[in-house]
């Protein structure tokens, strides 16, 4: 039997121990593992308590069991849903039941959700934005989660598809009547209307995305500077604990260390750097070499300097000048720390700051919300959350444009341009040769979903 015609088992909630464990079953062999250990398969869709009992006859648990026949289901087919009691030793039991059952085994990472998918529940898009949704950290991830799960992107694809293949039609119309004389004029305008009008569309969402499928990953900020100046402090000030060690002595910090930050809804990752400098000990060097190699890919550079110091600029090497000269990067901010023990006048900064105290912390903390803010643009309406949407749609533009390129010298070359962009958009939604893609995509859900 092909593995996909097989009943599949796994637990879909939280880790044992818990209070409650759900344990979900898809597939021909659901109802009769429901009849099997809950004695009768209950009314479709309420919740019933049962007592389940194993082939031999022996309780395993009381519990609420649900029966979903499909294709009136979440992956479209016969879903049985057992909640017991979460102890290790009462799912032990309860999956040893089910696995005698024949042709039933435990699922694969994403398997559920996949059926799904394969069944017609939910469309690639859709898939991906609740693998976002599982793995989002802050409240903005989670909303834009859900807004591509509810099928923010894939309702717009389908219907730019069903605009692009009417266009086709009107197109390959032209071709089949073109011994009529003026038809294929007549169908030919309102197809290029039509492509402009769509070409127009997807090239305006494009150009509005910004930053917004870097939201699933999150903004990098890169604390550097020379060492003993205080950036492992800065960095638990930031965390609110304590991450990274804190000592008086210069090259403590020999590797990055990162910490996962939620800023006002915004995910970001800050870095905590080895200290800069010239150095004879090959592990701090090697620690120097990661910590400029990581600033520079960073999106922002917060750049310690203590009290009065004056910033070297051939020791900072800002991200944003490359070695020949030309900008890249993200932009240097300089943060002055230990303000409070210095007896001078302190040089002019962005940021002065107490790491050990806290003071200007909190000033930071609002620039680097306000960065984020812009550096991630208005995400509330973002269609394109991932690389691969984006580059689809790229591609679907690309076609249209040459189409319209095309369209004079001949409607069977542009035909072909929009026949592209409709394939492109069905790789998008899933619909059309995505073996290659479903796996990477699937294989990164957790077993149980």
């Amino acid at each position: 039997m092909h593995p996909r015609d097989q009943t599949i088992f796994a637990l879909s909630s939280g880790r044992a121990p818990s209070a409650i464990a759900v344990v979900r079953i898809s597939g021909p062999q659901a109802g009769l593992a429901l009849t099997t250990l809950a004695g009768k398969l209950p009314a479709p869709r309420q919740a019933s308590r049962r007592l389940l009992r194993d082939g031999a006859g022996q309780p395993i648990d009381d519990a609420v069991v649900l029966w979903f026949p499909g294709p009136a289901s979440t992956t479209g087919e016969d879903v049985a849903e057992f909640h017991v009691h979460g102890g290790r030793a009462v799912l032990a039991a309860l999956f040893a039941a089910i696995s005698v059952i024949p042709n039933t085994r435990a699922a694969e990472p994403g398997e559920f959700t996949r059926r799904a998918f394969e069944n017609g529940k939910l469309d690639l898009t859709e898939a991906e934005g609740l693998d976002d949704l599982i793995h989002a950290d802050t409240d903005r991830q989670r909303r834009q989660a859900l807004r591509q799960l509810q099928g923010l992107l894939g309702d717009r694809a389908r219907d730019w598809r069903e605009r692009i293949i009417e266009a086709s039609a009107l197109i390959e119309a032209g071709i089949d009547f073109s011994d009529e004389g003026d038809v294929p004029a007549e169908l030919r305008a309102p197809a290029v209307q039509a492509i402009k009008a769509l070409h127009d569309e997807i090239a305006e969402v494009l150009a509005a995305q910004g930053h917004s499928e870097r939201l699933r990953e999150g903004l990098v900020v890169a604390i550097a500077g020379e060492p003993n100046v205080g950036k492992s402090t800065l960095m638990n000030q930031l965390a609110r604990r304590e991450v990274a060690i804190v000592s008086p002595y210069a090259g403590t910090t020999r590797d990055v260390i990162e910490v996962q930050l939620d800023l006002d809804g915004y995910p970001v990752t800050v870095i905590d750097t080895a200290g800069i400098r010239e150095t004879d000990d090959p592990v701090e060097q090697e620690g120097v070499r990661r910590a400029r190699a990581r600033a520079e890919d960073a999106d922002l550079v917060l750049w310690l300097v203590e009290g009065e110091q004056a910033v070297d600029p051939s020791a900072m090497r800002s991200p944003r000048t490359s070695d020949e000269g030309d900008p890249s990067g993200g932009p240097v901010w300089i943060v002055r720390n230990k303000v409070d023990l210095s007896e001078g006048v302190v040089p002019r900064a962005e940021f002065g700051i107490s790491a050990s105290r806290g003071d200007g912390v909190p000033d930071l903390v609002d620039a680097l919300v306000k960065f984020a803010s812009e550096f991630f643009g208005a995400t509330e309406g973002a269609l394109v959350t991932r690389a691969r949407q984006r580059d689809l749609l790229v591609r679907t533009s690309e076609s249209l444009r040459r189409s319209l390129d095309l369209v004079e010298d001949g409607e069977e070359l542009a035909a072909e341009e929009l026949r592209a962009a409709a394939y492109a958009l069905g790789r998008l939604l899933g619909r059309v040769d995505v073996e290659d893609v479903l796996e990477a995509i699937f294989q990164k859900f957790c077993i149980g979903k």
